[in-house]
């Protein structure tokens, strides 16, 4: 049985690099904030207006328990997951964890050419989200780094970027 669990920074490319490697190993991909918004019917933006973020990570602790019990897969976590709860330990005990690590101006890159709302950088300035990104980064980084493998990433702004990621992971656990 395989199954991955990718986690790091929001941007780190968890999301582009586990559908890519999902693909190349013919394994389901679950994101767990896409599971998430499917099953509550809402968006994270919205459950986070809602809940707060108390009631947004207790949910997510919820789904990555459901999710984590999959047999061949591969998932991707947000951002926060690995740092609340026992989520980190669990995530290790039911597969093989990476943590795709990025430098704080590559996830502010990656952050810059996402499409995607990111509720905790909302209305900040250029500046404000580089601060918040090495701040937050560094609290969350003794989380990330208990994950059993870590794989540097760079820029992921290509397709070549994206393969060579995939087969350096693969390389990495074996596969």
């Amino acid at each position: 049985m395989t199954r991955i669990i990718l986690i790091g920074y929001m941007g780190a490319g968890k999301t582009t690099v586990g559908k890519a490697l999902s693909q190349a190993l013919g394994l389901p991909f679950y994101d767990l904030d896409w599971y998430i918004e499917e099953r509550h019917r809402r968006t994270i933006a919205q459950i986070f207006a809602e809940k707060g973020e108390k009631g947004f990570r207790d949910i997510e602790r919820n789904i990555l328990h459901e999710v984590a019990e999959f047999e061949d897969v591969v998932i991707s976590c947000g951002g926060g997951t690995p740092c609340f709860f026992d989520n980190m330990e669990y995530m290790n005990r039911q597969a093989q964890t990476v943590y795709l690590k990025a430098s704080p101006d590559i996830l502010f890159r990656h952050l810059k050419m996402g499409k995607v709302e990111r509720p905790l950088l909302k209305d900040k300035t250029e500046d404000e989200m580089k601060q918040y990104i090495r701040d937050s980064l560094s609290t969350r980084e003794p989380f990330y780094s208990q994950a059993r493998y870590t794989l540097d990433v760079t820029l992921l702004d290509n397709y070549d970027k994206i393969k060579d990621t995939v087969r350096m992971l693969r390389e990495l656990l074996n596969l």
